[in-house]
């Protein structure tokens, strides 16, 4: 199944994407990536969720191929035809979010995704309702979304106790 969603995002981006573009959205990119990357850095021994692979696939080469190649793709479909409109901006977002929220509903159901520590279909819509508009406010005011940024991982760290700091492997060589 990701394989398959994977697939289709590239055909898509393919046909629909001014690649040009890459350069001015670059920087918001590799904010998307940065943030995925912090999800496995923080959850290291405590995931909320993990993709799982019905063709025997590691769950990490899952999520790495998700980070470097879905994500950053998504990514730039989403920006490369942001609307000027403010209803326009609701509509396209609100576009994404279900478009995410759809293949994520369709991954649970199959078991392709599965929520450990509290974390639910729900919580994933009320992220992605919150993660594109990071990425537009990324793209025009960075260091606004890394600010935010900052509260959001924390809430979220909070919220879920997450024990990051206790367990990951890279702070006890600190």
């Amino acid at each position: 199944m990701h394989l398959l969603i994977i697939l289709l995002a590239v055909l898509v981006a393919w046909r629909s994407v001014n690649w040009r573009s890459l350069y001015e959205y670059h920087a918001t990119i590799l904010y998307m990536v940065a943030m995925n990357l912090l999800y496995y850095f923080f959850t290291v021994d405590y995931r909320l969720w993990t993709l799982h692979s019905h063709i025997g696939l590691p769950p990490a080469v899952i999520d790495l191929v998700y980070t470097f190649v879905l994500f950053p793709i998504t990514t730039l479909m989403f920006l490369n035809r942001y609307p000027q409109q403010r209803g326009k901006q609701i509509v396209h977002t609100g576009k994404w979010v279900m478009i995410y929220f759809i293949f994520e509903s369709i991954g649970y159901l199959f078991g392709a995704i599965r929520y450990h520590h509290g974390w639910s279909l729900i919580w994933s819509g009320l992220f992605l309702v919150v993660m594109f508009p990071m990425l537009r406010l990324h793209y025009k005011r960075s260091l606004w979304a890394y600010s935010l940024s900052v509260v959001i991982i924390t809430f979220l760290l909070y919220w879920f106790e997450v024990p990051w700091l206790k367990s990951n492997a890279l702070c006890e060589e600190w």
